[in-house]
């Protein structure tokens, strides 16, 4: 089956996803110079929506808009931040391809320009993410957290308001370096500090299972980015965790090997379960599975259980 001469790339209208899909046009045009594409914006109920909102089972809002249109035949791409998107399988669909990745670090962003360690004592941080919440408890109990919504830019700028409650933010440094806002890090927190999550940094290119947009999305795939999230996305799944869980990971590939470094901690950052393992790169999910069978054993039920 030849591949299609035209395709519609499905988005969010955000500045980030909008940069994430032309990314992925990009991508293809440069192996198809002839294909024919076309960004079409999804808006999902969560764009619609202000304050805070209760995803959908399974998935957020803007996954699920994506996947739907997609279903629907509304358009033939769907490009994701691979951390958003549910590990669960989703009939019907497959990840086509899996660009290479990049960067996996978590950054703070502070009013003053100031690192973690120079923030003063109960200094507030905006974030709504459980697995950066506990590990910066477990590093420093005396921050405070204030859920933040908003598009990262929008974020950004919010924070320099007079009468902003948020000392500082964390967020994902791909995003910011997408978005050329380097220059508004003021550290990247060390991994040591601060586990990413697991497929931080990967986009994911969501198709139909048709051989025909297979076979268009397989020279994007970028095996190494590939394995390593794969493993990371196992321990998530494995866990029985989703995104909302205080779960991080990290896969990094060496040569034939894959060292992946795992941690569950509990929401207030009291306790925090730690492992690496290695195994072959054809073993990538089920290095996933051995870490988290590890994990459980070790109590981790009861970390990523809901509050």
């Amino acid at each position: 089956m030849t591949a299609p001469r035209s395709l519609r790339i499905g988005t969010r209208g955000s500045r980030l996803a909008l940069w994430q899909a032309q990314h992925a046009r990009a991508l293809l045009q440069r192996v198809w110079p002839h294909l024919d594409t076309e960004l079409v914006v999804i808006r999902s109920q969560g764009d619609r929506q202000s304050g805070a909102i209760q995803p959908p089972p399974g998935g957020g809002f803007f996954t699920a808009a994506l996947t739907d249109a997609l279903r629907e035949g509304d358009i033939d791409l769907a490009v994701h931040s691979l951390k958003d998107l549910p590990t669960a399988a989703q009939p019907g669909l497959t990840l086509g391809a899996i660009p290479r990745r990049g960067a996996v670090a978590d950054v703070l962003v502070s009013r003053d320009n100031l690192t973690l360690a120079r923030l003063p004592m109960g200094a507030v941080i905006g974030t709504g993410s459980p697995r950066r919440v506990a590990q910066l408890l477990h590093h420093r109990p005396d921050l405070a957290f204030i859920p933040v919504r908003g598009n990262v830019h929008t974020r950004v700028l919010r924070l320099l308001e007079a009468g902003n409650p948020c000392d500082a933010l964390v967020l994902a440094e791909a995003g910011l370096v997408r978005l050329g806002l380097e220059s508004c890090i003021s550290e990247r927190l060390a991994l040591d500090l601060m586990l990413p999550a697991p497929g931080q940094g990967a986009l994911a290119l969501q198709c139909r299972d048709e051989d025909s947009l297979l076979r268009l999305l397989a020279p994007l795939d970028h095996a190494p980015t590939r394995q390593a999230v794969n493993a990371e996305r196992s321990f998530l799944a494995s866990l029985a965790s989703g995104c909302s869980a205080p779960v991080a990971s990290l896969a990094t590939v060496v040569d034939d090997r894959l060292q992946l470094r795992g941690r569950v901690l509990a929401r207030e950052g009291s306790r925090m379960i730690e492992l690496t393992l290695e195994e072959s790169t054809a073993n990538d999910r089920l290095l996933g599975e051995r870490m988290a069978q590890l994990a459980l054993r070790e109590g981790a039920a009861s970390l990523v259980a809901g509050p």
